[in-house]
């Protein structure tokens, strides 16, 4: 992490309200809750930005508003304008592999076939930090669910009580 540029911490998801509260979209629901009650969302290069100081260290807080398969658009263009490097890149993105209410860290690696990371790995490279939120996969369920319309699904309430709990456990 380089000390003296800002930190940019992108939650992915899809925007509109059709897709609010989905499975695919705990990416915003975590950054949206780590920028804070107060904070003041702007447009900006295909996205909407909250900006704070915290600890003297600068925070960039970002839902891209390219949709999930499209992140890069955005993510690219914000990170040229701001000059931040690489590893000061925070990308926090659903995961149908981990458990629901699971958080996984890693720097760098593979897309694991999630889309919108694959799009930010066109658009930057995938060295940056990947904060992956377990959603569950409907096969472990025993649901007979295909898994796009399982991504694109509303959490239960006792689901979404595991997410906000895993949510609140993630540091930037």
């Amino acid at each position: 992490m380089q000390e003296n540029k800002p930190i940019l911490v992108v939650g992915l998801g899809n925007p509109g309200n059709e897709y609010a509260q989905t499975r695919h979209n705990v990416g915003f629901m975590a950054v949206t809750a780590l920028a804070g009650d107060g904070a003041t969302w702007r447009n900006e290069k295909s996205a909407q930005t909250s900006t704070d100081i915290r600890d003297g260290k600068k925070y960039i807080f970002v839902r891209p508003q390219t949709f999930m398969n499209a992140s890069g658009n955005a993510v690219g263009p914000l990170m040229a304008f701001y000059k931040i490097p690489l590893e000061n890149l925070v990308v926090i993105h659903d995961d149908m592999d981990l458990k629901i209410g699971t958080i996984r860290e890693k720097t760098g690696g593979g897309s694991a076939g999630h889309n919108g990371i694959k799009s930010i790995d066109a658009a930057v490279g995938n060295n940056y930090r990947r904060v992956r939120v377990g959603i569950g996969h409907p096969r472990d369920l025993g649901l007979p669910i295909a898994p796009a319309d399982w991504v694109l699904g509303k959490f239960t309430d006792e689901q979404m009580n595991a997410i906000r709990n895993a949510i609140d456990t993630i540091k930037i």
